[in-house]
């Protein structure tokens, strides 16, 4: 007998603990909804594997759900999924159904359902189906990295990670991961854009050449300073509290596509997760307001976005708006705080009196091509989103079509933009664009013909060109003088 057991709270507040740390070898089977496992063990026999499943209606009151998966033997080779519910006797009852049907069929499992029915179970839950067995989906299961990788992983927020015991100082290995550095990168990306567009960036190069535009060192140390600071504002601070913050507010949604993520798996705590938000919130602020007096703005110009930046991530997570739920929306709030935000705050950092009205309509341009983007990160959850009733463009619309809406989004912005670049007469900025957009479309080939499989695989061969290509725009901007 394997049982999972998850405290419950009565506000709605559910906190799974992992099964790996009760010492279960199979993660509990869980039912299409909210919930976590109730402390109560049951005396299941030993071919079944149960977990107690609590939701909180809309009174608080908890009503108990065992979910019972069972193993068939060797003469049907699948799985009996279970979901009833309500007293030790009405579990026994469908464990007695469901080993019935490991030995007999499912027909002999029947009367015994009913009778567990009669007393108690909710008539709404599907009855015993029997189903071919297959993999375990990625979402189902988070199997170490085989190449080694799985420490790096862990750190990084990504699948495939080494699984971290809880025991660090500080439990400084779940509050990293729970940040997802890896998602730190565009944002930076976005600064290094915006710190080229500003034309006052002084890069080691810039001491050489033809026309250089600096012969101090420490100037360009200096900058290098100030490009590193805006990085850490955008990165660690501002989308480490935006990936937590998601997180804390998607931790049913997790539970069900990612059951071992930091919040949905309990290997941290809410208070734990509560002051990581404060912390990453102030200080966030804090930085962007001295780093506003170091650049000289007479306007805050980065607390400015820094507060945008926050107040999005917010409404985006949590309710009663919840972007994410709303589609268009949602996904187009996403790929601006991705892209055109920290491009201000690179650029602000160097020359905010800069910041003209065209610079603002190319980035908002780009927010649409991350969009797309966001919408590519959108078909993995597709199962998760229509259980919790999350309005997401692959929910919305279905495959076929948010796959067309997604490349398009993507493409035809870049090759706007490449257009404008020659309209203003930066021709080889727009060429050097148009040869990054080419292999981004060769890419979608195999990302169109299945979106659910090749999302990873497209992100990875496009996102590259994707983003040069807005390095490309950036210095192009830097470039010209829009007097």
């Amino acid at each position: 007998m394997e049982v999972g057991a998850l405290p419950f709270g009565l506000g709605g507040v559910s906190q799974p603990v992992s099964h790996s740390a009760r010492g279960l070898d199979n993660p509990p089977c869980s039912s299409r909804g909210r919930g976590c496992t109730s402390r109560r063990p049951s005396v299941i026999p030993r071919s079944v594997s149960v977990s107690f499943v609590v939701y909180p209606d809309q009174l608080g009151v908890a009503i108990q759900h065992a979910c019972i998966s069972s193993t068939l033997g060797s003469a049907c080779h699948g799985s009996v999924p279970v979901c009833l519910c309500r007293s030790y006797l009405v579990e026994l009852l469908i464990a007695v159904a469901a080993t019935s049907a490991c030995t007999c069929g499912a027909l002999t499992a029947r009367p015994a359902l009913r009778f567990a029915t009669a007393m108690g179970a909710s008539p709404r839950l599907p009855a015993i189906s029997m189903q071919q067995r297959t993999e375990p989906k990625a979402a189902e299961t988070n199997a170490e990295a085989e190449d080694g990788s799985g420490g790096v992983r862990q750190l990084l927020g990504l699948k495939g990670a080494k699984e971290a015991t809880g025991e660090e100082f500080l439990n400084w290995k779940i509050r990293l991961q729970l940040t997802k550095p890896a998602t730190w990168v565009p944002l930076v990306w976005g600064v290094a854009c915006g710190a080229a567009a500003s034309g006052n960036y002084h890069a080691l190069w810039n001491l050489f050449g033809d026309a250089p535009t600096t012969s101090s060192l420490g100037e360009v140390g200096l900058d290098t300073v100030k490009a590193i600071a805006a990085m850490i504002l955008a990165g660690p601070f501002m989308c480490g509290f935006t990936q937590t913050i998601n997180d804390w507010y998607d931790r049913d949604l997790d539970a069900i596509n990612e059951p071992y993520r930091p919040i949905p798996s309990g290997k941290i705590s809410e208070f734990e997760v509560y002051t990581q938000i404060a912390f990453l919130l102030v200080g966030g602020g804090a930085l962007a307001y001295q780093l506003d007096g170091w650049a000289g703005n007479d306007w805050p110009v980065i607390t400015a976005v820094a507060s945008f930046g926050a107040f999005m991530a917010y409404i985006y997570s949590a309710p009663p708006l919840k972007l994410k739920a709303e589609g268009w929306l949602g996904t187009y709030a996403l790929g601006s705080s991705y892209i055109a935000l920290p491009w201000w705050c690179g650029h602000a950092m160097f020359n905010a009196g800069s910041i003209g009205i065209q610079e603002v309509i190319l980035t908002i341009l780009y927010s649409i091509a991350g969009l797309g983007i966001a919408i590519v990160n959108d078909f993995k959850s597709i199962e998760g989103d229509q259980a919790l009733g999350m309005n997401s463009l692959p929910v919305a619309f279905g495959i076929d079509t948010a796959k067309w809406i997604c490349v398009a989004s993507i493409d035809v912005t870049q090759l706007g933009v490449a257009a404008y670049l020659y309209a203003i007469g930066e021709t080889t900025f727009a060429a050097v664009l148009l040869g990054l957009v080419l292999p981004q479309m060769f890419s979608q080939i195999s990302f169109l013909q299945d979106p659910v499989a090749n999302d990873v695989k497209y992100q990875a061969a496009a996102q590259p060109f994707l983003v040069f290509g807005i390095l490309t725009t950036a210095l192009a901007v830097g470039h010209h003088s829009f007097a």
